[in-house]
């Protein structure tokens, strides 16, 4: 038997450290609120399939008693945290995100009831161990991760507000201290609060618009830390410390104003559908705002729009549109594949049929409409409104894909092996 050298044992002690040492070539994220942690839709995630069996991805687990509504899935630290209801009360449903089992319900109140569909519309925003939620009908709740305990609400009335025809669609946002929500009104469009006991920070006294359906995005523009939010015929920017309004730009909007702000550097872009179609404008140094360009090359309704690289990608009616970022000019536009969501990872994008339930995974490319595999959602919902079809985003988190139709919550496996 040979006995090892000094320079054996080195050499397996170098090549035991470098197998640790070396990355993995797949990574996964949390996605700790809507469009995930930076806001932008583009999940982080790598080492993701580029092609999907027929069929679809094998699926994970199946989850079927989430109750009406629309809210997407926050998932953080190995749990999913999502909107439904349930016994005539909207709900906090806290899943496994591994397999589904369910954790918990919190009862956050009355149940929204609209011709398109009763319940909750906003993804819940998860912060350290502590979860924040906003109602249909406007109950802004923070809950105790741990064991489901309210620990404070706030009404979007009690803030001035009133709800918009669709319910209160935002999904809130968790920037350092503040939990910012947009009640609408003249007491201030947009309002801060302290995240731990809920009071109430500043209101937007420059900004009084009603609410739509859009979500803020915070930002840092010029150096200057503030929140970028829409509403039907504005969009703003308001300073972080205090509300104050910084700039306003208008915006063409008609009917319903839902797709969350894209934030770049200083350039900030929008779109809405009902024909009001896409807006890019640069803040400049003293916030006065330049139009870079306004047309109706993207005319997102609410799907959502993403931006990868310098081109923005998502249904602009009548068809899925690939648009120039700088530009605006369209790049592309392919029409055999209905309107719906978008979601994207690892370069590839998660496109959601609304009326069928079938998804497509797409390359995110300039170059055209690459589809490499496509499956449809089984089983679908017996709840849905008549009016209703299956409009919440898809999310990747964790080499995982979550979809969502009505009370049934769907988790596949997106992991390359």
């Amino acid at each position: 038997m040979m006995l090892p050298t000094p320079t054996s044992r080195l050499l397996v002690t170098c090549f035991t450290l470098l197998a640790f040492a070396a990355p993995d070539r797949s990574a996964g994220s949390d996605w700790p609120q809507w469009r995930g942690p930076d806001r932008t839709d583009v999940s982080k995630e790598t080492g993701l399939l580029k092609t999907w069996p027929e069929g679809g991805p094998k699926r994970v687990w199946l989850f079927e008693n989430a109750g009406s509504g629309y809210s997407g899935p926050a998932i953080v630290a190995g749990k999913l945290f999502t909107l439904g209801t349930r016994d005539g009360q909207e709900i906090l449903l806290v899943l496994d995100a591994n397999t589904g089992t369910e954790i918990r319900a919190v009862k956050l109140g009355a149940v929204l009831s609209n011709d398109w569909g009763n319940g909750p519309r906003g993804t819940p925003a998860v912060d350290g161990d502590r979860v924040y939620a906003l109602s249909g009908p406007g109950n802004l709740v923070c809950v105790q991760v741990a064991d489901g305990k309210i620990l404070w609400q706030v009404t979007m009335a009690s803030l001035g507000g009133k709800v918009p025809n669709w319910g209160y669609t935002e999904s809130v946002t968790i920037d350092g201290p503040k939990v910012l929500c947009t009640p609408g009104g003249a007491k201030g469009t947009v309002a801060a609060l302290d995240k731990l006991t809920g009071t109430v920070i500043w209101q937007s006294k420059e900004f009084t618009a009603l609410a739509h359906y859009s979500s803020i995005v915070p930002a840092t523009i010029n150096g200057v830390a503030q929140y970028v939010q829409r509403t039907e015929k504005s969009v703003v920017g308001l300073k972080a410390d205090d509300g104050k309004l910084l700039w306003e730009t208008s915006f063409a909007g008609r009917t319903a104003v839902i797709p969350t702000p894209i934030v770049r550097g200083n350039e900030v872009y929008v779109t809405a559908g009902y024909g009001s179609g896409s807006k890019l404008v640069r803040i400049e140094k003293d916030n006065t705002v330049t139009t870079v360009y306004e047309n109706k090359v993207m005319k997102n309704h609410h799907g959502g729009a993403i931006l990868i690289g310098d081109h923005v990608y998502g249904h602009g009616d009548p068809g899925w549109v690939c648009q120039d970022f700088k530009t605006g000019a369209e790049v592309w536009m392919h029409r055999e594949f209905g309107k719906g969501a978008i979601g994207a990872a690892d370069g590839m994008l998660y496109a959601l049929e609304e009326r069928s339930g079938t998804v497509a995974l797409v390359a995110a490319s300039p170059t055209g409409w690459k589809e490499s595999g496509r499956f449809k959602l089984d089983p679908q919902t017996k709840i849905r409104a008549a009016r209703g079809q299956v409009w919440t985003h898809p999310v990747i988190s964790n080499g995982k894909l979550y979809l969502r139709d009505q009370d049934i919550i769907y988790c596949y496996d997106v992991k390359a092996r």
